[in-house]
Order: C-alpha cells, then sequence, then structure tokens
C-alpha cells in the first residue's frame, strides 16, 4: 500500500468527488435514495428548514503514473483484495457485522474507480498538488477509524459514515478541510463526525 519515496517526488493530484446518495447503485439505487430523502426529510423538519440533496464523498489520488481510489463501500463478497479493501465495519450494530449484508468496507483502490464519478456535482475539487500530502493521505487510509456505521460510538456529536473517513483522511494529511465547499443546496452527514475524531487524534498524537 505505501508508495515508494521515489514516486513521492513527483507529481500528484487529490481530487474530491461529491457523489449523489444512491449513485452507482443499479441493484438498491431506488432504495438507497427513496430512504435517503425520507431521513433528510424527517432531519429537516426536526430542524425546521428546507431539505437538502444528500451527497457521499470519495478520493481520487494520483501519484506520478499510480492512481488511488479511496471511498467506502457495502461489501459485496470476500473478495476484498481486488478492490484495494483495508478494513471494515459494521453497520447498525457491532453483532450485525458478523453478516456481510451488514458490513462496510474501505477501499484503498489501486488503479481503481468511482463507479458513480459521471454523477458527481461539483466535482472534482483539487484538495493538493502536492506530492508528499498524497502519498501521507495514502498512508493513512489503513488506519482510519472503523466504528459502526450509523451510529456515534466515538462521541463526535454525529454519526459515523463514508463521509466522515473522508473527512478523516483530508483532515489527518494535513489539508484545510474547513474551507471544503459542498455543493449548493447540498448536505453530507457524517462529515463533522470525521474531522472531530481526527483532530482529538492529532492532539492525542502530540
Amino acid at each position: 500500500m505505501a508508495v515508494g519515496l521515489q514516486q513521492a517526488v513527483v507529481p500528484a493530484a487529490v481530487d474530491l468527488y461529491w457523489l449523489p446518495l444512491g449513485a452507482g447503485a443499479p441493484s438498491g439505487s431506488h432504495l438507497v435514495r427513496f430512504s435517503g430523502k425520507a431521513y433528510e426529510a424527517l432531519s429537516a423538519t426536526i430542524a425546521r428548514r428546507r431539505p437538502l440533496d444528500l451527497y457521499h464523498a470519495g478520493l481520487e489520488v494520483r501519484i506520478g503514473d499510480g492512481s488511488f481510489v479511496i471511498e467506502v463501500a457495502p461489501s459485496p463478497d470476500s473478495h476484498g483484495g481486488r478492490r484495494g479493501v483495508v478494513a471494515e465495519g459494521s453497520v447498525g450494530s457491532r453483532s450485525a457485522g458478523a453478516f456481510r449484508l451488514f458490513r462496510y468496507e474501505v477501499r484503498c483502490w489501486s488503479d481503481g474507480i468511482i463507479l458513480d464519478i459521471d454523477e458527481a456535482v461539483a466535482s472534482p475539487v483539487r484538495l493538493t498538488a502536492e506530492p508528499r500530502v498524497a502519498h501521507r493521505l495514502v498512508e493513512l487510509v489503513p488506519q482510519v477509524p472503523t466504528p459502526v456505521w450509523g451510529r456515534d460510538e466515538l462521541r463526535a456529536g454525529d454519526m459515523w459514515n463514508s463521509n466522515s473517513v473522508i473527512s478523516w483522511l483530508i483532515a489527518r494529511a494535513g489539508l484545510p478541510v474547513e474551507r471544503i465547499v459542498l455543493p449548493p443546496f447540498g448536505r453530507a452527514p457524517g462529515w463533522d463526525a470525521g474531522i472531530v475524531v481526527a483532530r482529538r487524534d492529532c492532539s492525542a498524537a502530540v
């Protein structure tokens, strides 16, 4: 997984993609989108605001001639090595993670693809072209926390999900995550949780 030091001094790029919730999942996209809209409608009612479009984030990192796709997705089978899986976590409850249906995977996929990239909105967002930062971000992926998806086990004030993983990586890599802007009228649940946990981790490492 580590990128060689020789590659770390050649041109690089870290690009962020905002992907509509449910995009790129033909077998369950309608259900995911419907559930997301229902969740957002309830959240908006409670907060007394207008419903917003929901997004999940993915990263594409290029270092020299190589590239990595970093994202979180359901675990479809036991062949995670083909997709660059470096970690897994449970969905809903820790015990449910015993079943693949309730498991998510963190991918750092060498020469991989973001399946729903054609549906990305206001993307790509170039976060950096600094090779050493890109190199550090890739090396951080296996270290990302994997608490239960949809819960706040880490007491960050927001649920943990795919957006949390991406914002955690961006913050831990030293990039200005607070400057990142979502697409207009959009929201990324879990984004703040990753930032809170990353800053807590950085403080603990000092």
